[in-house]
């Protein structure tokens, strides 16, 4: 069972850090990375600092829950960048006593080295992108570490830190149902706590979408991807990690509390560049972005002191879809109080009676006092299920 969600404040903030550079780009990714020849630290983190300066300024009095370093690749950050961030957290908002810190990491043996600093600048918890437990399907995905390397490193991180996670991706190329169960029991022989388990999808804009498009290599078809996605229900729940989420399993008590922050629909400030937020100010939630290129983002903070590109209110009926779009894809759903809270509505109020009934008539969604959820055939099926409930 996932954290309650009255143990937040209402002051509560996520902070979300963006760090865009990766020594080389994955072919499957769509993120906002980039591979630099060289990086001032020194300038970077002025200008990381002066970014949270902006965002605290804006809203004073807040309790930071939760800290995020992602990318990118935070681990190539100097630690000394990740100290100086918790500290600037520190100073202009208040951290929670048991403020969750998470960084990204690649588990290469340079980055795994890292991770003793990274523990001494204030860092808590680390995410490790370990995506499959075989050289050649890391090959195949462009990872510069080898089996052996993630392993190690999920090694390190577990005997450093009291909480840690790591990524798997799955549904690659020729993959079948057997295969993926034994390498998430081998998983579950270093995994403490926390899995995410993601399903390769090809992104237009990436290498893999022209190579994929070429007919270069297959993923499997739908029937195995959701053979294999249940496959990954069944088993790590069998082994204690349960699904909070449609790509996140953790024992009781050990969910990403950032991560919850976004699907629970609470306030986060985005800091760094294309890094996005959603902040509550005088009664008004707000969407923010910044800027997405690096160096004009830089250029933009060093002039301005911040390089938001966007920030727009977020109308009614957005909320209401953000909300569901966030907290529909976890296990606990949204609760009855996040409708009024949102959209000043009850549920039935703010959704339209017949295809709300339709979906729980079909087993996709549950809707009762408590709130809205979905089942999980209707979390399996998420992108068919909200534009039939919204319309």
């Amino acid at each position: 069972m996932t954290a309650p969600e009255t143990s937040r404040t209402p002051d509560s903030l996520a902070v979300y850090v963006h760090w865009p550079f990766c020594r080389s780009k994955c072919p499957y990714c769509d993120f906002n990375s980039h591979v630099s020849a060289s990086i001032d630290h020194a300038r970077w983190r002025a200008a990381l600092l002066r970014e949270i300066d902006h965002y605290a300024d804006r809203t004073p009095g807040r309790t930071v829950s939760s800290i995020f370093f992602g990318g990118g690749t935070p681990s190539l950050m100097e630690p000394a960048t990740a100290a100086a961030v918790i500290e600037q957290i520190g100073k202009r908002w208040r951290l929670d006593d048991g403020v969750e810190i998470t960084l990204e990491a690649n588990p290469t043996s340079v980055e795994a080295a890292l991770l003793a600093g990274f523990r001494s600048a204030g860092v808590n918890r680390v995410s490790l992108g370990v995506q499959a437990l075989n050289d050649a399907d890391l090959k195949f995905l462009g990872r510069e570490h080898s089996a052996r390397e993630a392993l190690e490193a999920v090694d390190i991180a577990a005997r450093l830190f009291d909480r840690f996670s790591f990524d798997l991706i799955y549904a690659r190329p020729g993959q079948t149902v057997e295969a993926w169960e034994a390498e998430l029991r081998q998983a579950l022989s270093h995994a403490v706590g926390h899995i995410s388990a993601y399903q390769l999808t090809i992104e237009e804009g990436t290498p893999f979408h022209l190579r994929h498009a070429r007919g270069e290599f297959k993923i499997p078809d739908e029937d195995t991807g959701a053979a294999l996605y249940e496959a990954t229900q069944a088993v790590l729940e069998q082994a204690g990690l349960p699904a909070y989420e449609i790509s996140n399993h953790a024992r009781p008590g050990e969910e990403s509390r950032h991560n919850l922050a976004y699907w629970r629909y609470a306030d986060y400030a985005g800091i760094g560049p294309g890094a996005h937020g959603r902040l509550s100010i005088e009664g008004e939630k707000l969407a923010t972005r910044q800027h997405r290129a690096p160096q004009i983002w830089l250029e933009r903070v060093e002039r301005d002191g911040h390089a938001t590109q966007a920030e727009l209110p977020v109308l009614p009926e957005e909320r209401l879809t953000e909300m569901l779009m966030m907290g529909l894809r976890t296990v606990e759903g949204v609760p009855a109080d996040r409708f009024i809270r949102e959209t000043g509505q009850e549920m039935r109020g703010a959704l339209d009676a017949e295809r709300l009934d339709r979906l729980v008539e079909g087993g996709f969604l549950i809707a009762d006092a408590v709130g809205l959820r979905a089942t999980s055939e209707g979390r399996q099926r998420l992108n068919a299920l909200l534009p039939a409930l919204l319309g």
